[in-house]
């Protein structure tokens, strides 16, 4: 089984001067599902190589015991730090892929024609796709092979718009994800704030917050199996 893993280049939050990237947890939880489930991994970003870590997801009242895990593990450190180039990556490479979230992909991934064409051609090969958090806002020009919006009466969640007022980040976003979503056609679901909230719908898995990637991950391994065994 082989997942590809695509995480941010982007390190800057709008013009605030602070620093952003993909979320520890977000990247870490589902790391290590998959490693320990014997997936064939590999991770890739927009630029290639280390990827920019949000500093704040590393802080002490956001760590858990998978960041913590992460942090001493040379193997998966040596992993996230030679990221291969998304440019180089064929869907047909892979059976799924996940995006982990954090601010960053709202800026680049979104935009990145890359990641939008990895996207559709997972699903046009009828391999499952899950996001996490602030990467399901990727989706928002990701297109069907009809030219609709891919999540057009689909089901999906991600980070919710009073979680980001909750992280005091409205004005700072470029869009707000659920409402983006929303416009397109989506059934956006959604539970109280950090709360673990992923669903299904189809081949696109999207999980809330970054407490939903581990049970992100876990439902993509069982969407895999579930296509293995069929």
């Amino acid at each position: 089984m082989k997942i590809l893993m695509v995480l941010t280049s982007h390190d800057q939050l709008g013009d605030t001067g602070r620093k952003t990237g993909f979320w520890l947890e977000e990247f870490a939880a589902p790391y290590f599902v998959f490693r320990d489930a014997g997936v064939d991994l590999t991770l890739a970003s927009p630029k290639g190589g280390q990827p920019p870590l949000d500093p704040k997801s590393n802080e002490p009242g956001f760590q858990t015991d998978d960041t913590r895990r992460f942090e001493g593990d040379p193997a998966a450190k040596a992993a996230l730090a030679n990221t291969r180039k998304l440019s180089e990556i064929r869907a047909a490479d892979y059976d799924s892929v996940f995006f982990p979230g954090g601010h960053g992909p709202l800026w680049d991934l979104t935009n990145d024609r890359h990641a939008l064409s990895l996207i559709e051609d997972m699903f046009a090969a009828g391999k499952p796709v899950a996001l996490v958090c602030h990467a399901p806002g990727i989706l928002m020009n990701v297109k069907a092979p009809d030219g609709t919006p891919i999540v057009k009466g689909r089901t999906v969640t991600g980070f919710t718009n009073s979680e980001e007022d909750a992280v005091h980040l409205i004005d700072v976003v470029p869009y707000l994800l659920e409402d983006e979503l929303r416009d397109q056609g989506a059934k956006f679901s959604s539970t109280v704030d950090w709360a673990v909230h992923v669903v299904q719908d189809g081949l696109l898995i999207t999980g809330q917050n970054p407490a939903s990637s581990k049970e992100g991950a876990r439902m993509l391994l069982a969407a895999l199996r579930k296509q293995a065994a069929a």
